[in-house]
C-alpha cells in the first residue's frame, strides 16, 4: 500500500492525490491528512475535514482516494473517490421522507457545479436517531444524516471533486452558500487548535 507523498507512486495517483488536497477553504472548515485505508486497492490517500458553526463540530467528513492501475469491479476507469459524511439535523428535518433524495442530489449537484466529471456514483443516505436510556436518560435526543458515496473521477484533476465534497459537508450541516464576494481562506497547515482559536478572534 503506498500513499501520494511516496515516490514509488505511478505518477498518475501521485498527482490525483496532491490535487485531491484542497488550497482555500471556508473558514468553517477544518482539514487534516487522514491515513490511507488498507487493502482497498494498492494506492489510496485520504483527507478529513470538520465543519464548525460557533467553535461548535457540526459535521464530520472523510475523502478517500482509491487507485488500481487494473481497475476494479464497479470501478469506471483506475480512480474511485469514497465519500463520508456526518452532520447533525434538526428532529423535523430527518422525518422528512424526501431528505434521503434531497442529500443525494446535494453531492451531484456539487460535483456539477464544480464541473467535476464522474461515473459509475453510488452511496446510501442513513438517518439516526439517539436516544438515551438509563443513567444517561436525561441526554438530549439527537438526530444525524450520514452520506457514504462512491464515483469514478474523469480524470486525474480531483480539485473540483473536494470542493465538492467540501460543499456537500457545509450543506449537510446548514450553513448557507457564500457570498460571490467572499472568498475562501488558504489552508493552513499548523495545528487545528490554533486555527480554531484564530477562527474566533
Amino acid at each position: 500500500m503506498t500513499t501520494g507523498d511516496e515516490p514509488s507512486a505511478p505518477a498518475a495517483f501521485r498527482r490525483a492525490a496532491e490535487s485531491l488536497r484542497p488550497t482555500e477553504v471556508r473558514p468553517e472548515i477544518e482539514l487534516e491528512d487522514l491515513p490511507a485505508p488498507q487493502r482497498l486497492a494498492p494506492h489510496a490517500a485520504a483527507i478529513g475535514a470538520s465543519v464548525y458553526r460557533d467553535d461548535e463540530e457540526i459535521a464530520v467528513g472523510r475523502l478517500i482516494l482509491l487507485f488500481d492501475p487494473e481497475g476494479q469491479r464497479g470501478w469506471d476507469g483506475p480512480f474511485r473517490l469514497v465519500a463520508y459524511v456526518r452532520a447533525d439535523m434538526e428532529p423535523e428535518i430527518t422525518s422528512d421522507p424526501l431528505l434521503g433524495p434531497v442529500a443525494w442530489s446535494w453531492l451531484t449537484e456539487s460535483l456539477d457545479a464544480h464541473e467535476a466529471g464522474y461515473s459509475a456514483a453510488g452511496g446510501t443516505v442513513t438517518k439516526a436517531v439517539s436516544e438515551g436510556f438509563g443513567n444517561k436518560g436525561d441526554d438530549p435526543v439527537t438526530t444525524e444524516l450520514e452520506l457514504r458515496a462512491s464515483w469514478s473521477p474523469a480524470g486525474e484533476d480531483l480539485s473540483g471533486h473536494a470542493a465538492a465534497w467540501c460543499d456537500l459537508m457545509c450543506l449537510a450541516a446548514g450553513l448557507p452558500p457564500l457570498p460571490p464576494d467572499v472568498a475562501a481562506l488558504p489552508r493552513r497547515r499548523e495545528d487545528p487548535e490554533s486555527f480554531r482559536r484564530d477562527r474566533t478572534k
